[in-house]
């Protein structure tokens, strides 16, 4: 019965703490806003979403950062993107929690190099991620699936490659600079400890 209890309270308290997380990122997101040529916006929410991998684990990070971002498109009136969003930057923060605990087994690292080995390619993901949205997005509102509107979607596409590269860039730095302060809570730094270490 105590073990029942005692799993019961390990449950509430990650979900209580997956919400929380996604409440940051929605509102990292909508915090500061940048309009960029391809009808999105520059935020530092990627900050948070990495560390929503980071912190949570692969299932609540995506979940976490899924869905807090999903929510700053739809209140920020951008709901052309929101299912998107959900997808790219739920992703986004499932490749950095995989990463960062597989670096951890193999590498005697801090974390903030972990954090930037794996937030790099975290965030190139969502930089492909969103140009591929963007020529999708183009070929679906004309109607039409042909060379034509994909070149148009393609070259539209290429507009935003800049920006999102500064914006992931920024989530990196950002949270490679937070990781240090929020390791000093107990639990996340127990979250950031891996059971077992590998060698290579």
């Amino acid at each position: 019965m105590e073990g029942f209890i005692m799993h019961m309270l390990k449950d509430t308290k990650s979900l209580a703490v997956t919400a929380l997380m996604a409440a940051f990122t929605c509102i990292a997101t909508m915090s500061i806003r940048i309009p960029t040529p391809t009808l999105g916006y520059i935020h530092p929410g990627d900050c948070l979403v990495l560390l929503c991998g980071v912190i949570l684990g692969p299932v609540a990070g995506f979940l976490a950062a899924g869905i807090g971002s999903m929510f700053a498109d739809i209140l920020s009136g951008y709901i052309i993107y929101a299912i998107p969003t959900l997808i790219i930057k739920g992703v986004t923060a499932l490749i950095a929690a995989v990463l960062f605990r597989r670096l951890k087994q193999i590498w005697n690292a801090n974390h903030s190099f972990l954090f930037i080995a794996a937030g790099i390619p975290a965030e190139l993901n969502m930089v492909f991620g969103y140009f591929a949205n963007k020529i999708i997005q183009t070929m679906f509102l004309a109607g039409s699936c042909n060379s034509e509107t994909f070149a148009t979607g393609f070259a539209s596409a290429l507009t935003g490659i800049f920006t999102n590269c500064v914006q992931g860039a920024a989530g990196v730095v950002l949270g490679m600079l937070l990781l240090p302060v929020l390791s000093q809570i107990p639990d996340v730094r127990l979250w950031l400890t891996p059971k077992t270490r590998k060698s290579l």
